[in-house]
């Protein structure tokens, strides 16, 4: 079994000492102490484990720490600058796009790589991009406002 003796997480090295063949959600959560990243379904159905890896989306879940290597893996708990929320996450909070919030992790941060890449999505690329992001409340209309509103915010910001 391969050891896994650090991460790059967040801009940061972490070091650790962990069974490659864990899963990545398991050493973020178990042994970093960094549980934006949710267990769901265990299967990369889901979601709600998604962080970025080298900028995009990836299940956490079923991602193994060996597989990642030398990756840069960015998660929720980043997102936060100086006190402030990144844009998605003040965007999710306006349009009211979270109920229980057990799968907001996941959806901010596959929305924070799609706004990464296109600045002004439609509604069909935001769906094909949450496609297979879970919410069992059901606010998917909301969490569609809510990115429309974030990439506006964003480019905005740019201006």
């Amino acid at each position: 079994m391969p050891r896994v003796s650090e991460l790059h997480i967040n801009g940061q090295t972490r070091r650790l000492d962990a069974d490659g063949d864990r899963t990545l959600l398991s050493v973020l959560r178990d042994d970093l102490a960094l549980t934006g990243c949710k267990y769901g379904c265990g299967e990369g159905q889901c979601g709600a484990c998604t962080v970025l890896i080298d900028g995009r989306p990836a299940r956490s879940c079923t991602t193994t720490a060996a597989e990642v290597g030398t990756s840069e893996i960015t998660t929720i708990e980043s997102l936060e600058r100086d006190g402030r929320l990144h844009p998605v996450q003040e965007a999710f909070l306006r349009a009211d796009a979270m109920q229980c919030g057990y799968c907001t992790g996941g959806m901010i941060m596959a929305a924070v790589a799609l706004l990464e890449k296109n600045s002004a999505p439609t509604e069909p690329e935001i769906v094909r991009a949450m496609n297979g992001h879970l919410c069992r409340c059901g606010t998917y209309r909301r969490i569609i406002a809510a990115i429309q509103d974030a990439a506006k915010s964003m480019r905005e910001a740019r201006r």
